[in-house]
């Protein structure tokens, strides 16, 4: 027997009735309850390193060498190299772009009309776990500053601490959540910033020979992000620029980001000229204000206009239609702060994609009112998600910069193309109990009470929790009060007097932005039935891999290879088990040519999904918008290609998926509000 309830973080969990049906004592049965909190986890294999693009780019350069290089701020103006410059910009994120296609991406920004890009360094992709630094594959980010370098773009780097970016917890990384005493994020708090000197330490020399004035393209360096809509901590901010100093030298501009009000700034900027103060305001917004009141928190002469954040789109969370702003609206509000001869930041230029599970989440109302991002990161961007730029935003944007850039544009290349390969036989392969009987019991961890997902080392993904309790034949109440993100409870009803409970919880993207960051994961509260708590907990962590992390068991990798060369024969059992409990799926698709595709998950219900080894990320066609997740070419080999599906509700009744040549934002639910966010 199978039961759902659907419920949010505003609500207790409760189950009414679990009954022991004594005369089916030879039975197991399953109530299974699907509470929409919402939580994240990844997996993904490390891609292979750039590293190679060009050469080191130190003091042996000959334009270094005569000393021309000069990037600084004077006269209300950017100067570079003797000559005024408007920085016509957009953001770009390394890490949301396989590297085969930062190239390629970034080519587009330069056919868009941009001479700069500015990109985020999330400290969690590099640093997963405590003192484990990662600067390979995705996140090779000096290959990529390398290659912005080989293009002509110049840098504005974004190094956080934090980084909000629509990204799990803001680039934190969420090993800081199991500290204890909890340490008070983005603040001065010692043991908080001993761990950022420590963060720093590793990546600011890495970038420090990527400095304009070393030969390199980096120009400006971001101190925080908009921290003036969270806090007013200055002797945060003063350490950070002392820390970045220490590391950078005195000559490269550091700046800040906020909000175009005055209460913004006063709480976000340094005032003086060591740090310059940047805006962000709305699209549409009149920039000629702002820009104004920009003035009072720069030194005089130090306030060239820039908004650092133009929007060229907006986010979308699951549960919501998908973003969309005109393009000749959007080319107007643009236009009119070039017209200004101020400078400005297209957020975004290329919006990418959050593969695995690094999305983040926002919060409404409340904290409860939780809102976690798609796998897609297009933005609405002139770049498409999958680079595509044939549209007419890109078109009325590149007219705009095109107007007031002296520098000639390169011409538009075309767009990548697409190939679907059709129809995707699966066969179901495991179950989540089949997954849990190869868990290695040393890794079990035993408490009195559930403890987070943080404090037993699960940062992403899935944690499963076990209790017994005593078996009545009226049944009982079942209370979780405070679950994050998203919770299946399966009662088992064996011939003992004692039964069993599985609580399965995943996290679907961690807070990344105001004033409840501090977004712990998994059972956060005791356990009730019938008001009695229950004690003697077990916390077993599923190990699917993150995507800067290699783990010693892969379930997918398993499952993979384990269909390679394989006949299956569908019957109706398959079918009719199919619904039963969350499992993995797999199947083959045949590839000859080899180009970008997206998978259809139309008539799916919710997951995670992974094309050879590789987690696309996830997939929630019931709620949408999100019905197509995008596979890059690079993900794919010539011949059989592995599809690997973890459905955790119900999969389409015929196991198949479709691989198709177009992005999809049209699935939908009729219940979205009550499902997301309403027991």
């Amino acid at each position: 027997m199978m039961q759902r309830l659907t419920g949010s973080r505003t609500s207790s969990v409760r189950t009414e009735s679990l009954t022991m049906a004594r005369r089916r004592r030879s039975r197991t049965g399953f109530f299974f309850l699907s509470l929409l909190f919402l939580a994240a986890f990844t997996l993904f294999a490390p891609l292979p390193s750039l590293s190679s693009l060009s050469p080191p780019l130190r003091s042996s350069s000959p334009i270094r060498e005569v000393n021309t290089r000069k990037f600084e701020i004077k006269n209300d103006k950017f100067w570079k190299d003797g000559q005024p410059f408007q920085i016509i910009g957009g953001d770009l994120h390394y890490f949301r772009v396989l590297p085969e296609y930062w190239e390629d991406r970034l080519l587009r920004a330069k056919a868009l009309g941009l001479n700069t890009i500015q990109t985020y360094v999330p400290w969690n992709l590099h640093e997963p776990r405590p003192g484990n630094l990662v600067f390979e594959g995705i996140a090779d980010i000096v290959a990529f500053l390398k290659l912005c370098q080989k293009l002509d773009f110049l840098v504005m780097l974004r190094p956080g601490p934090y980084i909000c970016a629509e990204w799990d917890l803001g680039g934190f990384p969420a090993w800081l959540l199991a500290t204890n005493p909890p340490l008070r994020l983005r603040s001065s708090d010692p043991a908080f910033l001993h761990l950022v000197d420590r963060w720093w330490g590793n990546l600011l020399p890495k970038i420090a020979p990527f400095l304009y004035d070393e030969g390199g393209p980096i120009v400006m360096v971001q101190i925080e992000n908009e921290y003036g809509s969270y806090g007013d901590d200055k002797a945060y901010l003063h350490h950070l620029v002392t820390v970045a100093r220490r590391h950078l030298g005195d000559d490269v501009i550091l700046y800040t980001t906020d909000g175009g009000t005055r209460e913004t700034l006063e709480k976000g900027t340094i005032r003086g000229d060591t740090v310059f103060s940047a805006v962000d305001f709305s699209t549409g917004d009149d920039p000629r204000p702002i820009f104004k009141l920009q003035k009072e928190y720069n030194a005089p002469g130090k306030s060239p206009p820039l908004c650092a954040e133009f929007y060229t789109g907006w986010l979308t969370h699951w549960g919501e239609n998908i973003a969309n702003t005109g393009a000749h609206f959007t080319a107007a509000a643009l236009d009119r702060i070039l017209s200004l001869k101020g400078s400005a930041v297209l957020y975004m230029a290329h919006g990418g994609t959050n593969f695995g599970f690094y999305n983040g989440a926002n919060t409404g109302a409340d904290e409860f009112d939780y809102k976690p991002d798609l796998t897609s990161y297009d933005y609405d961007a002139p770049i498409r998600e999958s680079g595509d730029v044939d549209n007419a935003k890109f078109k009325a944007l590149r007219g705009v910069v095109k107007r007031h850039s002296a520098a000639s544009i390169p011409s538009v290349p075309s767009n990548n193309e697409k190939k679907g390969y059709g129809l995707i036989q699966l066969q179901k392969t495991e179950s989540l109990f089949d997954l849990i009987n190869k868990i290695d019991p040393i890794g079990v961890v035993e408490s009195e009470n559930p403890t987070s997902m943080e404090s037993v080392g699960q940062m992403f993904g899935f944690l499963l929790y076990t209790s017994a309790y005593a078996a009545k034949d009226q049944g009982g109440n079942l209370l979780i009060p405070n679950v994050h993100d998203r919770a299946q409870v399966f009662i088992s009803c064996p011939s003992e007097d004692n039964g069993g409970r599985l609580t399965y919880v995943e996290n679907m993207g961690r807070i990344n932005y105001g004033s409840h960051l501090f977004d712990r994961k998994g059972i956060l509260s005791p356990v009730y039935l019938d008001g009695n708590i229950l004690k003697s907990w077990k916390m077993v962590a599923i190990p699917f891999q993150n995507l800067n992390e290699v783990l010693d068991i892969n379930p997918i990798k398993e499952t993979a290879h384990s269909i390679i060369n394989k006949t299956w024969t569908l019957n109706i059992k398959d079918i009719e088990e199919a619904s039963i409990e969350p499992a993995l799926y797999a199947g083959c698709f045949v590839v000859n040519e080899i180009k970008d595709t997206f998978i259809s998950f139309r008539g799916w219900g919710k997951g995670i999904a992974f094309v050879n080894e590789f987690n696309i990320g996830r997939f929630w066609p019931s709620t949408g918008p999100q019905c197509n997740l995008y596979v890059p070419a690079p993900l794919l080999r010539h011949g059989e290609n592995n599809l690997v599906i973890f459905e955790l509700e119900s999969p389409n009744p015929e196991l198949v998926v479709h691989s198709v040549d177009h992005p999809d934002f049209n699935c939908s639910s009729n219940s979205k509000s009550s499902s997301l966010h309403q027991l």
